[in-house]
C-alpha cells in the first residue's frame, strides 16, 4: 500500500496529469528553455571546438534557468498537498482511513515530485542540442541532473511539511517561497559562481554532497511530518485545526502578536464584542479584525521572524560594511519579500466569497461595489506594507547614522516611495485576479504569474540580452571587465586612471546599459531601485536613465486603471450566477 498500491498516490496523479494546467505549464516551461537556448545559441557559421566558452555558458544558463523554474514550480505542487485536504473537508476522513501516516504522506510527495520530474525530463532533448558544442561532457549533464532532481525533491519535501502545519494553502505557500527562495538563490549563486577551475570539483559535489545532503533532509522532514500526521493536533468539525490563541501565545518564540496592546492593536486589532457604529462599513471591519488571524498567527509570526533573519546580515553587507553603494540591493531584498508576501492577503479577497457562496448576498446590501473593493483591498493591503515596512527601519537608520547617506536623502526617498507603490501594486493585482477568477488557488497562482511577468521578466530579459546577444567588446558583453571599475558615459577606466583625470565625480555603470531593452526595465521596481542614484566617495552610482520616474507614474496609473475594471465588473455582477 505503500508505493505499487497507494490509493493517495494514485488519485493525485490522475488528478494532477488530466488537468489542463499540467500541459499548459509544460507548454510553457519547454517553450521557456528552448527559447533561451535559441536566443544563446551561437550565431557563427563555423563552431570553434578549442573555444568552448560559448557553450559553457549556454549550457550553465540553461540549468540555471530550469533550476530557478523548478524551485518557482515546486512550492506551487506541494505546499497545497494536504491543505488542500483540510480546505476540501476531507482530511478528518484521510486520517480515519487504513492507511498509515507514512503512506499518505509518500504518496502526496512522489504525486508532487512526479509532475515536477516530467518536466525536468522533458528537457532532455533541448539540453542534448547543445552537447556537440563541445565544453561540457555528458557525464557533468548527468550529474547536474542528479543535482537539480534532489534539490527539487527537497523543496517539494519542505513544501509538504508546511503544508502539514498550516490550514489554508495560500499561508503554506507563502511560508514555502519564503523557505525555498533564499536555499534556492543561495545554491543557484554557489554553483554558477564556480570558475572553470571548480568544474571538477561541482562534478564531484554533485554525485557527493549533494546526494547526502538531500537525502538527509528529506528523511528528517518525512519523519517530523509523518509524526505529525499520525498524532494530529485538535482537529475539530469539518477538518479544521482547534487554535487555542493563549496557548498559541504561550507557546510561541520569537515575536508574539498581542492584538490588545499598542501597536499590536492597529495592525491587528481584536475581535469586536459591542455593535458597529452608525457609518462604518462592515466588510472592512470585519477583514480587520478577524479574516486574517482566525487560524492563528503562526504564519505571520514564521514569516516576519523570518524576513528579519535574513534581513539582518543584508542590512550590514549593503548599510554599515564598506559598500554603501549597494544599499539597492537591500531595497530589492524588501521588494523581492513583497512580491512573495502581498498576493497572499489580497487573492482571496472576493473568490472566498464565491467558495463560501456569499458573494451574491454581498452583493444585495446598500453597500456600493466600490465600498466593498476599497474594504477588500485596504484589508489585505494593510497586512502585507505592516509586513514589508518592518524591513525600511534600516533606510531610515543609515540616514540618521551613516554619514555617506546624508547627502542621498532624496535617493532614500525615491526607495520608500517604490516600495510603497510595489505593495499596493501587488495587492491590486491580487485582487483584480480574485474578482476575475472563482478559485482562491487560480487566483494566487495568477497572481504570482503576473508579478513574475512584469517585475521579474524585463531585469531577466536585459541580463540575458547583454550576456548572449551583445557584440563582443560592446558595452555589456561578455568580455567586459567585471572587476569594479569606473566608467564615464563609454569608456571604461580604473579607479587611478579616473582619478588622474583629475574628476570630481565619476560614473560607475554597475547596472544594465541604456539600451532598448534596458528601457523596459521600468516595469520592475528592482531595475527602478537599481536605477536611483547615489553619491558615494565623489563617485555617482545609478542607471543611464531615470526609470524610477517611469516606475512610479506607469503603476499609478496602471493601479487606478485596475481598479476601476475592477469596480466596473463588480457592477454588471461578473461571475455571480453559477
Amino acid at each position: 500500500m505503500y508505493l505499487l498500491e497507494n490509493p493517495v498516490l494514485q488519485r493525485e496523479l490522475l488528478v494532477n496529469l488530466r488537468m489542463k494546467r499540467a500541459f499548459v505549464l509544460m507548454l510553457l516551461y519547454l517553450a521557456a528553455l528552448g527559447g533561451v537556448v535559441y536566443l544563446a545559441w551561437p550565431r557563427n557559421p563555423t563552431i570553434d571546438l578549442t573555444n568552448p566558452e560559448a557553450s559553457k555558458r549556454l549550457v550553465n544558463m540553461f540549468f540555471l534557468g530550469q533550476f530557478m523554474l523548478a524551485s518557482l514550480m515546486a512550492p506551487s505542487f506541494a505546499a497545497g498537498a494536504i491543505t488542500g485536504e483540510k480546505e476540501r473537508k476531507s482530511y478528518e476522513m484521510l486520517l480515519a482511513s487504513p492507511m498509515r501516516p507514512s503512506a499518505i504522506l509518500l504518496g502526496k510527495l512522489l504525486a508532487s515530485l512526479s509532475h515536477l520530474a516530467i518536466f525536468v525530463f522533458a528537457s532532455l532533448p533541448i539540453v542534448v542540442l547543445c552537447l556537440p558544442l563541445g565544453g561540457v561532457s555528458i557525464y557533468e549533464v548527468g550529474a547536474t541532473y542528479l543535482a537539480l532532481l534532489l534539490a527539487t525533491a527537497t523543496f517539494g519535501m519542505l513544501s509538504l511539511a508546511c503544508s502539514s502545519y498550516f490550514q489554508r494553502t495560500s499561508a503554506s505557500l507563502v511560508v514555502s517561497y519564503l523557505l525555498v527562495l533564499p536555499l534556492a538563490m543561495l545554491a543557484a549563486a554557489i554553483w554558477y559562481g564556480m570558475s572553470d577551475s571548480g568544474a571538477r570539483f561541482r562534478l564531484f559535489a554533485s554525485v557527493t554532497i549533494v546526494p547526502g545532503v538531500a537525502i538527509g533532509v528529506i528523511a528528517m522532514l518525512f519523519g517530523a511530518t509523518s509524526r505529525r500526521l499520525m498524532h494530529p493536533p485538535d482537529v475539530g468539525s469539518e477538518g479544521k485545526e482547534v487554535v487555542d490563541t493563549e496557548m498559541e501565545m504561550q507557546q510561541a518564540v520569537g515575536l508574539v502578536i498581542q492584538r490588545g496592546q499598542f501597536p499590536d492593536n492597529l495592525f491587528a486589532p481584536a475581535k469586536r464584542d459591542d455593535l458597529l457604529a452608525d457609518g462604518v462599513n462592515p466588510v472592512f471591519d470585519k477583514e480587520m479584525r478577524s479574516e486574517i488571524f482566525a487560524q492563528g498567527t503562526l504564519m505571520l509570526r514564521v514569516v516576519i521572524q523570518m524576513s528579519m533573519l535574513l534581513a539582518i546580515p543584508l542590512m550590514f553587507i549593503c548599510f554599515y560594511w564598506t559598500r554603501p553603494q549597494y544599499a539597492a540591493w537591500y531595497v530589492n531584498y524588501v521588494l523581492l519579500f513583497n512580491v512573495l508576501v502581498g498576493p497572499v492577503f489580497s487573492a482571496g479577497a472576493v473568490t472566498s466569497e464565491r467558495e463560501r457562496e456569499t458573494l451574491e448576498l454581498l452583493l444585495t446590501t446598500i453597500l456600493s461595489p466600490w465600498q466593498i473593493l476599497w474594504a477588500k483591498l485596504v484589508a489585505g493591503l494593510r497586512v502585507s506594507s505592516v509586513l514589508t515596512l518592518f524591513l525600511v527601519w534600516p533606510l531610515l537608520l543609515a540616514c540618521c547614522f551613516v554619514t555617506k547617506y546624508w547627502g542621498n536623502v532624496f535617493s532614500m526617498l525615491l526607495y520608500v516611495l517604490i516600495i510603497i507603490l510595489t505593495c499596493i501594486t501587488t495587492a491590486v493585482l491580487a485582487l483584480f485576479a480574485s474578482v476575475f477568477f472563482r478559485k482562491t488557488s487560480v487566483s494566487l497562482m495568477t497572481s504570482y504569474l503576473l508579478i513574475l511577468i512584469l517585475f521579474m521578466a524585463p531585469p531577466a530579459a536585459a541580463f540575458f540580452a547583454e550576456t548572449f546577444l551583445a557584440p563582443p567588446g560592446s558595452i555589456g558583453a561578455p568580455a567586459q571587465d567585471r572587476s569594479g571599475a569606473l566608467a564615464t558615459n563609454s569608456t571604461t577606466l580604473s579607479t587611478a586612471q579616473a582619478a588622474a583625470l583629475g574628476q570630481s565625480a565619476v560614473q560607475f555603470d554597475r547596472r544594465s546599459p541604456d539600451t532598448p531593452l534596458a528601457r523596459l526595465g521600468f516595469l520592475s521596481p528592482f531595475s527602478a531601485s537599481l536605477a536611483v542614484p547615489l553619491t558615494i566617495d565623489n563617485a555617482l552610482y545609478g542607471g543611464k536613465w531615470p526609470a524610477h520616474y517611469y516606475f512610479l507614474a506607469f503603476y499609478t496609473l496602471l493601479d487606478l486603471a485596475l481598479l476601476a475594471v475592477m469596480t466596473w465588473l463588480f457592477n454588471v455582477r461578473w461571475r455571480v450566477a453559477q
